[in-house]
């Protein structure tokens, strides 16, 4: 059954949604991971935020509760004085407990409906719900049940996990512009885009940009931010 009654993402007409995923682990300096990591991570959040990223969500599959919720805290509090709203991958727990924004599933995860009456028992009935999709029927059956929004892709052909890990095949535009077109809740594409191509799925219908290896670059990310934000105007 479908929950209504709660706020949701509603981008204006030109407005793109830009939704910063991030782990520290994309910070990492010669493979190895250190104390810098962490505050170039932070530093990224800040910075992104500042510069109109609307969405980030804190995707640290190997953390203990205890040092993701430190850090969802100090990533709040330095998206949310920009008004960016902060998501957790996967943990309702950790988002409840942070005091985060939102929570972002997985299809292996909690539903929507689950984690939304999990939210409310917890005096969090307006929590920020987005859901990763892959098919029309995966993102409908997100919206029945109650999503803010939804994650689909890969738009491009990506790797999964590490550079050289398994290849992703994309969906077709053709796939993504149906599920724009039958989805009434905002659809962020995301998956192999960059500059370069983010154009192709905002065409397709999509309502914002989704990624991780696109915002890694610190020296050019306000730019990039800038520059997705400006792309229905670009085209």
């Amino acid at each position: 059954m479908k929950i209504t009654g709660r706020p949701r993402i509603n981008p204006q007409a030109n407005d793109v949604l830009v939704y910063l995923i991030t782990n520290r682990l994309g910070f990492h300096e010669s493979g190895r991971l250190s104390p810098i990591s962490r505050e170039l991570q932070l530093a990224a959040i800040e910075i992104a935020s500042r510069s109109g990223c609307q969405l980030i969500q804190i995707r640290e599959k190997d953390l203990e509760a205890g040092e993701l919720i430190r850090f969802t805290r100090e990533a709040i509090g330095l998206a949310r004085p920009h008004g960016a709203r902060v998501l957790v991958n996967d943990r309702l727990d950790v988002a409840l407990a942070s005091g985060a924004d939102g929570v972002h599933l997985r299809q292996t995860s909690l539903s929507p409906s689950a984690t939304r009456r999990g939210a409310m028992r917890a005096g969090r009935a307006g929590l920020l719900i987005g859901v990763s999709t892959h098919t029309l029927m995966e993102a409908q059956l997100a919206e029945s049940e109650g999503a803010d929004f939804i994650v689909c892709g890969p738009v491009e052909a990506t790797r999964s996990g590490r550079s050289d890990g398994p290849l992703k095949l994309p969906l077709e535009l053709t796939e993504l512009a149906a599920i724009c077109e039958r989805i009434t809740i905002p659809v962020i594409a995301l998956g192999g885009l960059n500059p370069a191509n983010f154009q192709n799925a905002l065409g397709a219908g999509a309502a914002g940009i989704a990624g991780i290896s696109i915002f890694q670059q610190m020296m050019t990310l306000e730019k990039t931010v800038a520059r997705l934000q400006a792309g229905r105007r670009l085209r």
